[in-house]
């Protein structure tokens, strides 16, 4: 069987693997150094075009590079709400972290949730300074179906082009993310994707380009929803063409594992926080 007939069975678990993570933001303990400071700030008309904001409580270090954070939820489910915990460590980090909603099948299908990323992406850089951000030094991250959507605005111009910030993302982080997944065999991925009418268009591998911001991609090695292949083909492919790109592999890990170590409660798993904080600070200044 090929690599893309194994993946194919195991994305319509994607919202399944990460749904238990919302108890980690009710019955988790929190970092310290972070705060909220906007709650259900709009991009658009529809009531999942809003976004919170998180910031460190180091006033003193501004202004902080700006991050915009993806949860996962195979293009159907999710909520920020769910979600908070992991915001708010990354905010711990030193960095201004926006976690916006997007709307999702089968209210919608491809491209919207993409140009919802690439909407929320350009509200945040609008509004950074106000709050203590640095807009020209903004990047995205993102988990599972997250990561897909931080990859595409990232890689294909297109997006961030239409939001009328062509050049806003300086560096992007993608956690075991889906950026090969042709065909559309399951329905996860038919009812996002399976109206397009180029198919190739909807994969990140397919934007791979030599001026594309920096990438760094993680995957745990025990991923069966979302294969580790995926980060390394699309890393590849972009060393390839002289892009730049960082992947680490993480043993022992399995999909949901890799985004709940951003948690004190599993943090001493692996190391993921702090290595994608690391490239983040490095690339954004």
């Amino acid at each position: 069987m090929t690599r893309r007939g194994l993946f194919a069975p195991a994305l319509g678990l994607l919202a399944a693997a990460c749904s238990p993570l919302s108890l980690l933001n009710s019955l988790g303990p929190r970092d310290r150094g972070a705060r909220r400071v906007v709650r259900d700030l709009p991009y658009g008309d529809d009531p999942r075009q809003r976004l919170d904001l998180y910031a460190p409580d180091a006033a003193g270090r501004r202004p902080w590079p700006v991050l915009v954070f993806f949860y996962g939820g195979g293009w159907d489910s999710g909520a920020r709400g769910q979600y908070a915990w992991a915001a708010h460590a990354l905010a711990a980090r030193g960095f201004l972290v926006a976690a916006p909603d997007y709307r999702v099948a089968p209210g919608v299908h491809f491209p919207a949730f993409i140009e919802d990323a690439a909407a929320a992406a350009a509200r945040v850089a609008g509004v950074a300074a106000g709050y203590g951000g640095d807009p020209v030094r903004l990047g995205v991250i993102g988990h599972s179906a997250g990561a897909h959507l931080a990859m595409m605005i990232a890689l294909d111009r297109r997006y961030m082009a239409a939001a009328g910030q062509p050049d806003l993302i300086k560096a992007a982080a993608g956690l075991a993310g889906p950026y090969d997944f042709l065909p559309f065999d399951v329905p996860a991925s038919v009812n996002a994707f399976g109206r397009a009418p180029d198919p190739t268009l909807t994969q990140p591998v397919t934007f791979a380009r030599a001026d594309a911001p920096p990438l760094w991609l993680g995957h745990g090695v025990e991923d069966v929803v979302v294969h580790a292949e995926d980060s390394t083909i699309l890393c590849e492919r972009m060393q390839a063409v002289g892009g730049r790109c960082e992947a680490k592999l993480y043993p022992g890990l399995n999909h949901a594992d890799l985004i709940a170590t951003f948690s004190p409660l599993f943090r001493g798993k692996a190391p993921v926080l702090d290595d994608v904080a690391a490239f983040l600070h490095r690339e954004l200044g």
